[in-house]
């Protein structure tokens, strides 16, 4: 008795599997779609569509070589879909090879300008490359981001760089934790313009921005803000005052509160490392160590390793108060790295092979964001043990 459906495969039936396997790979059944779209595949070895679904579904389950030959099959087959050509940007990309993801962007844009994802991938590149000129008006393509990601205020009036000294501006929040520490540098360079300025956070942010030295508005659904003259996006900034690499701010900017000074005075003994092994798996799951006891051989080679957990109802302001207490921070890519690298603390950034972040750039063991940071990147896809060994060796080799 054939309990599988599609066990023999024709013509007759093909769409039918075509549904299934569309069905399993939404409600995230990667390896099953992907194990029907490959016999689907031998039964319409002509269809792009085919040779596309089973791209995807083989790089959700990060099997990036025969992803990456999937989605150039559908390319060849079909040069002018553009889903597959922006998909096969995104591989190459998450792969490091961003030239040629550069091209396969270009080319999705030619045959669709409205490819907003396309444009905030193109974005990422240029900022990767410190190409700031021609990534900020690329970027503003996030705003089409919506849901959690961004809103607008209920204000009009969005700030295109107009002349702000005498006008009141709102500087609104967007996307991450770790995005609004890292922007947060430019709402001074506002105030610095003549401007009264406005900052609305997150509560887990508030107390700690409030050392910027501008106003702060913790975000909440009964908070009362007058109209103001002009409002901007947080990340809008740089891209308004023509920010590049040359005028990047990258002295520290944040500081901690005096309350949490006194809150965690006793947090750690002198020389302790802070570590931040864990991160948030949306948007990159890689951002996390898989355990904690992965370092060990950095304690062994003497260091006091201080695990670093955001206490219960506490908020970053509390985790800059225990990185005060500390000689170094090692923290994966998370908000944790921002904070570190904002309050000029030394830190040590551990990066995935696989979907580094744009802001950590290409190749480079530094950061023209944080100048106290050091980069230690993955050799190869999944290889945490590389990496920590890296660590020791600059541990023992330190000044």
């Amino acid at each position: 008795m054939i309990t599988d459906p599609f066990a023999r495969l024709s013509q007759g039936n093909i769409m039918a599997a075509v549904q299934h396997a569309t069905a399993l790979q939404s409600a995230g059944r990667l390896a099953e779609a992907a194990a029907l779209w490959t016999r689907i595949a031998a039964v319409a070895p002509t269809s792009a569509e085919v040779r596309f679904n089973l791209g995807a579904a083989l790089l959700g389950l990060e099997r990036h070589e025969v992803a990456e030959q999937a989605l150039r099959d559908a390319v060849r087959l079909k040069p002018g879909m553009t889903a597959a050509v922006h998909r096969l940007g995104n591989l190459l990309q998450a792969t490091g090879r961003w030239d040629e993801a550069e091209r396969l962007y270009d080319e999705a844009l030619r045959q669709d300008p409205s490819l907003w994802r396309a444009k905030l991938d193109l974005a990422h590149i240029h900022l990767g490359r410190g190409d700031f000129t021609q990534a900020w008006p690329l970027f503003e393509a996030r705003r089409d981001l919506g849901g959690a990601h961004i809103d607008a205020p209920p204000f009009p009036r969005e700030w295109r760089g107009e002349p702000l000294d005498g006008r009141s501006i709102l500087i609104w929040p967007e996307q991450g934790f770790g995005d609004q520490i890292q922007f947060a540098r430019f709402a001074p360079d506002l105030a610095k313009r003549g401007a009264d300025v406005t900052l609305v956070a997150p509560p887990e942010l508030s107390a700690l921005f409030a050392t910027l030295g501008v106003r702060v508005v913790e975000r909440s659904a009964q908070m009362a803000l007058a109209q103001p003259d002009y409002w901007t996006w947080l990340q809008s900034i740089p891209g308004r005052i023509g920010v590049t690499m040359a005028t990047l701010p990258a002295a520290p900017y944040l500081s901690t509160p005096q309350d949490r000074k006194t809150k965690w005075g006793g947090f750690a003994q002198t020389g302790g490392v802070g570590v931040m092994w864990q991160g948030r798996a949306t948007p990159n799951p890689h951002r996390s160590l898989p355990a904690f006891e992965i370092l060990q051989p950095l304690a062994d080679a003497g260091a006091q390793l201080v695990e670093l957990t955001p206490p219960p109802g506490g908020d970053f302001a509390d985790v800059a108060a225990q990185m005060e207490r500390l000689d170094l921070i090692i923290s994966v890519d998370t908000a944790a790295a921002h904070l570190a690298g904002a309050l000029g603390k030394p830190v040590w950034i551990l990066l995935p092979w696989f979907n580094a972040d744009w802001r950590w750039m290409q190749g480079r063991a530094h950061s023209p964001w944080y100048p106290t940071a050091r980069l230690f990147r993955q050799p190869s896809h999944g290889d945490w043990a590389g990496v920590v060994a890296d660590l020791v060796a600059a541990w023992t080799c330190r000044a």
